[in-house]
């Protein structure tokens, strides 16, 4: 069946292919490019509205801008921003703006779509992942291109956040129709979505310094089957597959057609536990679940090795890190003895939800084996990205879930009680407001450390590991990005050598 799907799934990517214009083809690819992602942005391309990663790989950086950008080592430099200043207390952010920068529409950037653009983030309806960010804001057009943003929290990242695809700054007449028809400031447009299959988009003319822009048309194609993605790659079908299989990569290294790449993330992987549920609810079988699970045998078995243990939902990567790995270790003795404890009649039959990424269905085989071993009969159920995002993350239906949340600073879901893994701890709600309220560096790196334990001491999750992501790609192209703070591709950056 696995062979059969691998063939379906090839025959697909050359089809998508085919569906490339004859010029593109003929040039040799040498102003076009191909790139290929394991899931399809959904629901839209418009990464104020989604929470998919997916959306702003193909969309930030490259139909999309921010007021900054951020770099592949985490720096932060401006964007439509050409310069800030902040009040020594963090508190006050003014910003000076580029001049002169239209939207695709025609319309003009300024500080008043600044303002809408954040206000629209932080309104009643908003579905911004970083809503609650944005809600402590007030934003200000002091004149055409002053724009003051004043935030109740104190966060010395503050330049950074504003640098993600959900700061985007969005035109408002378009606004409402991004999902379908993206309107933006960046130097490429949406040119044609062929769903289930391939995102084209070509560069538009108008942008402010096209002529630095060298790839002309990307197309993006959608490939999940690892042995596909292999075949896709070695056909040369892809001429980019960032976050490839990394069980394919021993077969590209060493072959003097590829390049690759293995970066960097601040990404969490986690088995994520609906803490709302019975008997996951109850912290001793959470801690149970946690003990049964030998991180590095997962590291290994859905990473392929590829990944760093952790204990806590924060990456050794990341500043003011604390490692809790100690806190739940491998011990599937006292796993049998907390589910005794609390009260659990063995087998405990569980269903783990698995979004199509393979470190995901990888993962989920290990983890299931290991469970077993304790008492606990996982079954495992594979669903599409989309049925995912709608019942997983969306409906809160589900008892547990493997996947990897990607963005840096990420703690504060935590401290939202209607998140998708439903946990509630005042202890850590008092915490996260001292946190984001003090301004002392060191009284900050002594509150972040104190968080990470608390979480891990109460076992929200299975912590597994960070990961690092592997990019495979033509020899011939350039300006891929070595480490991935954020998951983008900006093709602003790409050319062919």
């Amino acid at each position: 069946m696995m062979k059969r799907r691998s063939v379906l799934a090839h025959s697909a990517s050359l089809a998508a292919l085919a569906t490339l214009p004859a010029a593109a083809l003929a040039q040799g690819r040498k102003d076009a490019i191909v790139l290929a992602m394991t899931l399809e942005p959904s629901p839209g391309l418009d990464p104020t509205g989604g929470a998919a990663s997916s959306i702003a790989e193909i969309t930030h950086y490259n139909i999309y801008e921010a007021l900054t950008k951020i770099n592949p080592d985490g720096s932060v430099t401006p964007l439509l921003a050409e310069s800030w200043e902040v009040s020594p207390d963090l508190t006050t952010y003014t910003f000076r703006l580029r001049k002169g920068i239209k939207f695709h529409n025609g319309e003009p950037f300024n500080a008043q779509a600044v303002k809408f653009s954040f206000d629209r983030a932080a309104s009643e309806k908003s579905t911004n992942k970083d809503k609650r960010t944005f809600a402590n804001l007030t934003t200000r057009a002091v004149d055409d291109y002053t724009v003051v943003i004043l935030t109740k929290e104190i966060d010395p990242d503050f330049p950074f956040l504003l640098g993600q695809a959900t700061a985007a700054i969005v035109e408002p007449k378009s606004a409402d129709t991004n999902m379908t028809k993206p309107v933006g400031t960046g130097p490429y447009v949406l040119d044609n979505w062929v769903k289930g299959s391939s995102i084209s988009l070509k560069k538009w003319d108008g942008y402010r310094n096209a002529a630095a822009i060298r790839i002309q048309r990307a197309t993006f194609r959608f490939i999940q089957d690892p042995a596909a993605q292999v075949a896709a790659m070695m056909a040369g079908d892809v001429d980019v597959f960032p976050r490839i299989t990394p069980r394919s990569v021993e077969q590209f290294k060493g072959n003097p057609r590829f390049q690759v790449i293995v970066s960097g993330s601040r990404a969490k992987t986690i088995l994520a536990i609906n803490n709302a549920r019975k008997p996951f609810n109850d912290v001793r079988v959470r801690r149970a679940i946690a003990a049964a699970i030998d991180r590095k045998a997962v590291i290994q078995g859905g990473a392929d090795g590829y990944g760093a243990a952790i204990g806590s939902h924060y990456p050794p990567s990341a500043p003011g890190y604390v490692d809790t790995t100690a806190v739940n270790p491998y011990n599937p003795d006292h796993a049998r003895a907390l589910l005794k404890e609390a009260g659990v009649t063995t087998p405990l039959e569980v269903t783990i939800t698995l979004p199509p990424t393979p470190y995901a269905r990888q993962g989920g085989e290990v983890i299931a084996a290991q469970l077993a071993k304790v008492g606990i009969t996982a079954k495992l159920q594979n669903v599409e990205w989309a049925q995912w995002l709608s019942n997983v993350y969306g409906a809160k239906n589900y008892d547990m879930t493997i996947i990897s949340h990607v963005e840096p600073f990420d703690l504060g879901n935590f401290a939202k009680p209607d998140y998708y893994w439903s946990y509630h701890s005042p202890k850590f709600d008092e915490l996260y407001g001292k946190y984001k309220t003090t301004a002392n560096p060191k009284d900050r790196t002594k509150i972040l450390g104190e968080l990470q334990r608390l979480i891990a001491e109460d076992s929200v999750h299975a912590f597994l590991y960070q990961p690092q992501w592997v990019t495979v790609a033509n020899k011939n192209v350039r300006g891929l990005w070595k480490d991935m703070p954020i998951f983008v591709n900006d093709l602003s950056a790409m050319y062919w050598a």
